[in-house]
Formats: C-alpha cells, structure tokens, sequence
C-alpha cells in the first residue's frame, strides 16, 4: 500500500514565528526525487533542500520543535514539485514498511521493524551527554571522592567494593569521574575543568558517617583512589529540541575535548559561550579570518618576522573580512562553555574560529 503525505512550505510563511525570519528558500540544487538512505539524518536531508537547514523543522513539522522522526524511514521516496499555486511540495511516497525477521542461534524467529531515521547522529553526540562534563575547581573539590579498599589497592575494577569520603553520600547509583584537563578561552581566561565519566558504582547502605561503601560496576577506565563521584544522571536522548539561530551572539571555537587541531562535519568542539548566551539547540554559524595585513612595502601578515617594522613605520593594519565556513549545533551547556556539534564544514576548522548568527 502506498502513502502519501504532502507538506506546503508557503503555509509556513504565516506561522509567527517566522514573521520577522527571513525567507525560507529551496536550494537551486535541491533534487526533485530522493530515496532515504540509511543512515540519513533529518538533518543531512534538509542540507539537500534548504541553505539554512535549521528551518527543515518548520516546513517538515510546521512548528519550531523537532522530534526524533516517526515519518521519515530508509526507502522512503521525497519527491519535490511545485503546485498549481507556485508553492514548493515534498511529497513522501512510502511503501508499505516491511519487518525484518531474524533467526536466534536457537532458531527463534523474532520480529524487528524498521527504525525511523533520527534527526542528528545521536551515537555521536550521546558519549558526550553521557561522559563529559565541565565543572569550576570549586565545583569538582565539593564531589565526594574514593578513598581506597581493605585490600590496599590503588585501582580498582568492576565488582571491586570501595570506601567513599563525602556527607552527602545516599545509597544508589553513582558516576566515578575523573579530571581530565582544563578548557582556556582564547586569551588564557579558565572556562572550566575537562571531567569524564569513567566508571559506575553503586552506594550500598550503611551506618558509616561520612562515608561510604560503594561497589564498582561498568567501568571504561581504571578506577584510583582520589576519583570523584557524581549522582547518575538521567542522560536519554532528548525527546524534542528546539532549534534557534543565534541572531547576536558572537563567540569563538577555543578546542575540542580529544586535543585535536582541525575539525570537520559531526566532530565535536567547545566554544567559549556558556549559559547566559547559548542554549541546547542554537545554531551558529562557524568563520574563519585571515591574519591581518601590514600595509607597507611590500605588504606582510602580522606574524612575519619584519612585521614589527611595518607596525611601526608603515600605514597600518588592515583587518581580512570572515567567511563563513560552516555551521554548527549546540547540544550541551555550561556555566562558561558549551559542546557543539560541526553539522556542516565546507573546508578544514580550526581552533580560533569564529561562531556567530548562521
């Protein structure tokens, strides 16, 4: 059986949300048919139609929320036309969704249907939600901490039984967290301490005051003594995010939590924006800017090793225009800096670059 669903993109111009936006255009190089792929994010899709792919959720949904899709599944067939009316129409054509069947080493045969496709790559940014952290000193030096065991070991391993140090240890589950670095704006300025999830314990009940005894469980590393613990969280893929554009926020890539120097689409960076500026679901677009240039004879970039002398006799500095490079995603926030996701790049990022309305 056949289904269609058709979305009219115009409709979304009197949605007030968009009655200051600006107008939402199809890419010249949009396709007229194409078939879901898996893998296929929402997102990747809409970077097919849409420039500013941010606004794939108003005329997907006809709103400013986005859900992990339930219509959109590998195979489906998007088909682009215009009406009779001059308006942009998606139509999905869909065949009737056929579950895979799977056989047990013992034969059984179990039912699998077929998964929708989601809306960003979740399995690359739900390490980050679940494991990583950015805490102040004052912050990571209040967490209760593992104190050692009976036997005198200095690491520990799953169903290893602990001691821990700390008042406001209640029985139940525990992250076991480690310092990893700390995260500096672009003039040295400290926006907070790298900290990772490196194993979970569980606090069992006891009589103990001020302390307690905790069993480790899943571990990733090595549990020592001195390791802090955190509360478990409840870190589930969000059901909805609302997407926003940054409209005057301004702010600059200062690194990425695994040291490396270029980046590129789905790598994760951190930027130097925190609460009081971003949200989870921000967009920004990502620029780059040359060096500036010593108008002398002959003209230099600052750095150069006579740049020095053309500072001081020459006629000045020129500051380069930025150009946009790309766009990125925020997905989690703190006090002073927040994770992003790089959604689109076209050319290698790098750190110092430049965040600010997409």
């Amino acid at each position: 059986m056949i289904k269609k669903i058709r979305y009219y993109c115009l409709l979304l111009a009197l949605l007030p949300i968009l009655a200051l936006a600006e107008q939402i255009l199809l890419k010249d190089t949009a396709p007229k048919i194409y078939i879901v792929q898996k893998g296929d994010t929402l997102w990747d899709i809409s970077n097919m139609y849409l420039s500013k792919p941010w606004y794939w959720p108003q005329i997907w949904r006809t709103n400013t929320q986005i859900t992990n899709p339930h219509l959109i599944y590998p195979g489906d067939e998007l088909q682009l036309s215009i009406n009779d009316q001059g308006q942009p129409v998606i139509d999905i054509v869909r065949a009737e969704q056929k579950n895979a069947i799977r056989l047990s080493p013992q034969g059984e045969k179990t039912i699998k249907a077929t998964n929708p496709i989601s809306v960003l790559p979740w399995g690359i940014i739900q390490p980050y939600i679940d494991n990583d952290f950015l805490f102040s000193h004052q912050e990571y030096d209040d967490q209760p901490y593992i104190l050692g065991n009976d036997n005198g070991s200095v690491y520990f391993a799953t169903n290893d039984f602990v001691l821990g140090k700390g008042q406001n240890i209640a029985p139940g589950d525990y992250q076991v967290v480690r310092q990893q670095g700390a995260i500096h704006d672009l003039n040295g300025e400290f926006l907070g301490l790298q900290v990772r999830h490196i194993a979970d314990a569980v606090a069992l009940q006891t009589s103990l005051t001020g302390q307690s005894l905790l069993e480790i469980k899943k571990t990733n590393l090595e549990v020592k003594r001195g390791d802090k613990l955190l509360p478990s969280q409840n870190s589930a893929v969000p059901k909805t995010i609302s997407i926003k554009a940054a409209v005057e926020q301004q702010g600059y890539i200062v690194g990425d939590l695994e040291n490396h120097e270029l980046f590129g689409k789905y790598n994760v960076v951190v930027l130097d924006l925190g609460e009081q500026a971003v949200e989870v679901g921000t967009v920004m677009g990502i620029y780059t800017q040359g060096p500036n240039i010593f108008d002398g004879d002959p003209p230099q970039y600052e750095g150069e090793s006579s740049a020095l002398s053309h500072f001081l006799f020459g006629d000045g500095d020129i500051q380069q225009p930025a150009f946009k490079v790309g766009e990125l995603l925020v997905f989690k926030v703190f006090s002073k800096a927040s994770y992003a996701l790089i959604t689109r790049s076209t050319k290698v990022i790098r750190k110092g670059a430049i965040v600010a309305k997409p």
